[in-house]
C-alpha cells in the first residue's frame, strides 16, 4: 500500500517560507495515502501561478496546464480514463479569473473530479496585484486607492450552479484540510475545496492571524445541515464566506454516466503509444 512518501518527489518546493501552499501539498499527499490510492491511479492537473507548481511536487501523473485551463484538461483526462482519480488544482486568479467560464461549466456538468483552489486573495507569482477574490477596498499594486470591485463569490457560484460537494479549508488547520480532501476525492461528482492559503509575502491583510480570528469552523457546529442549499448560501452571507468545513453536498448523476456511449468509450482498448519513428519526427520538428 502506498504511503505519504510515495506521493512525494525529489523536486523541492520553491514557495516562500510560510506559504499556505505547503500545507495544501502535504494535506493532499496524506489524503491520497490514507485513501489507499496508488500514485499511478492519480492525475493532478494544475494551473498557472504559484499554486500551479503543485503538480511538480506531487508524486503522481501530472499536467501543468495553461492559464485558466486546468479544469477542461482535467475533464478530458477523466472522460478518457474514468478509472483514474483526477484532481485539478490552482489559485484564485487562475480558477476564478481567466478560468471562471470553465469553472461554471465543470460545476454544472458535475464532472467527477476534485478541484482544489488555493485562495490567497492576491496574485502572488506576479508580485502582488489585485485578484478576483480580493475584498472591496483592498490596496495593491493595481489598486493603490483600494479596489472598486466586489470580490467574486466563487463558492456561492458553485453551489447555485450545481456543484455536488463544496467545502472550504484553511492552511492553518492541516488536519481538517486533509480530511476534507479525503471526503472530496471519495465524493462522486464535482467536488470543490476552496482553501484559504495565505500569501505571506504580498498579502498583509488576510494573514494566518486574521483567518484564525475571523474563521467560523463548521466542525464545531453540530446543528449544521450540509444538504440544505439555502442554509449554505445563508451561512456564506452571514460569515462573508470566511468559514471552513463541508458547506454543501448532494448526490446526483455524474457527467460521464449521463453521456451516450460513455460505457463504450470507457471500455475501448486503444493503443495510444507513439511509434518510435513518429516520436523522432515530432522531436525534429521542434529543433
Amino acid at each position: 500500500m502506498a504511503t505519504i512518501k510515495d506521493f512525494r518527489t525529489n523536486n523541492r518546493p520553491t514557495w516562500c517560507p510560510g506559504c499556505g501552499d505547503y500545507a495544501v501539498l502535504s494535506s493532499l499527499q496524506k489524503a491520497c495515502a490514507d485513501l489507499g490510492l496508488a500514485p499511478e491511479e492519480v492525475v493532478l492537473v494544475s494551473g498557472i501561478g504559484c499554486s500551479g507548481k503543485i503538480s511538480q511536487h506531487f508524486g503522481s501523473y501530472g499536467f501543468h496546464s495553461l492559464h485558466g485551463r486546468a479544469l477542461p484538461t482535467a475533464t478530458g483526462v477523466k472522460l478518457a480514463n474514468q478509472d483514474l482519480t483526477v484532481i485539478a488544482a490552482g489559485g484564485d486568479g487562475d480558477g476564478y479569473g481567466i478560468g471562471m467560464g470553465h469553472f461554471v461549466h465543470a460545476v454544472r456538468r458535475n464532472i467527477d473530479l476534485t478541484y482544489i483552489v488555493m485562495d490567497n486573495h492576491i496574485y502572488g507569482l506576479t508580485t502582488g496585484q489585485l485578484s478576483p477574490t480580493s475584498e472591496r477596498g483592498f490596496k495593491s499594486k493595481t489598486s493603490p486607492q483600494g479596489s472598486a470591485e466586489e470580490p467574486v463569490k466563487a463558492v456561492e457560484t458553485a453551489i447555485v450552479n450545481g456543484a455536488s460537494f463544496v467545502a472550504q479549508a484553511f492552511s492553518g488547520d492541516v488536519k481538517q484540510m486533509a480530511r476534507l480532501f479525503e471526503e472530496a476525492i471519495r465524493h462522486r461528482g464535482f467536488a470543490l475545496v476552496n482553501c484559504f492559503s495565505p500569501c505571506v509575502t504580498f498579502n498583509k491583510v488576510n494573514t494566518y492571524d486574521w483567518f484564525k480570528e475571523t474563521l467560523v469552523n463548521l466542525d464545531e457546529r453540530e446543528d449544521y445541515d450540509p444538504t440544505d442549499r439555502e442554509g449554505a448560501l445563508r451561512l456564506l452571507h452571514e460569515t462573508k464566506g470566511v468559514v471552513t468545513g463541508v458547506l454543501y453536498k448532494q448526490e446526483r448523476p455524474v457527467f460521464h454516466e449521463e453521456m451516450i456511449g460513455a460505457s463504450e468509450v470507457a471500455t475501448a482498448k486503444v493503443d495510444l503509444r507513439l511509434k518510435e519513428e513518429d516520436a523522432q519526427a515530432l522531436l525534429q520538428s521542434y529543433r
